[in-house]
């Protein structure tokens, strides 16, 4: 099975697909001439691309510290596409209240799958993230001689023939 089938399978990934296309229906009903709605109606779609195209980007992978931050991204676009959906019934323009329901039930059980899928990091296979934000816990930093720096790579003998 290739990496995007496991992908494309994942509960996860199916879910933030199911979201999305509802996102999109609820997208489709909403009315064209408020300058709010127009604009919420661009955010939602935003938010609902980024988590599926995320999710994607943490699997094709298996850094630690990768599949955390794309984690951080997919949980910060969740969390906006419940307050934008939800914010949708505050507005005397919209009608679907129904939608907002079934979109927000959705991503809370997306937010249960992804809690678990989280859980399922492998935290011994990482790179020390310099920034501190992506160490799993328990991680020890590399010692000054095992960090790479700038001078450590010479463009000029990298072409040269390793056969003289």
């Amino acid at each position: 099975m290739s990496r995007l089938d496991k992908t494309s399978n994942l509960p996860l990934f199916q879910k933030a697909e199911l979201i999305y296309q509802l996102v999109e229906s609820l997208v489709a009903s909403l009315p064209e001439e408020d300058a709010y709605i127009q604009d919420t109606k661009h955010l939602m779609r935003e938010d609902a691309m980024i988590i599926t195209a995320k999710i994607a980007g943490a699997e094709g992978g298996d850094l630690y510290s990768i599949r955390m931050q794309n984690a951080a991204i997919i949980r910060e676009h969740a969390m906006h596409l419940y307050v934008h959906v939800g914010s949708l019934r505050l507005h005397k323009n919209f009608k679907e209240l129904e939608y907002v329901q079934l979109i927000r039930k959705e991503l809370n059980d997306f937010r249960l799958l992804f809690i678990e899928w989280v859980e399922s990091f492998d935290t011994n296979n990482h790179i020390w993230d310099d920034w501190g934000l992506f160490n799993p816990p328990g991680a020890i930093p590399p010692s000054q001689q095992d960090t790479a720096t700038d001078n450590d790579f010479d463009l000029n003998t990298f072409f040269e023939d390793d056969e003289e």
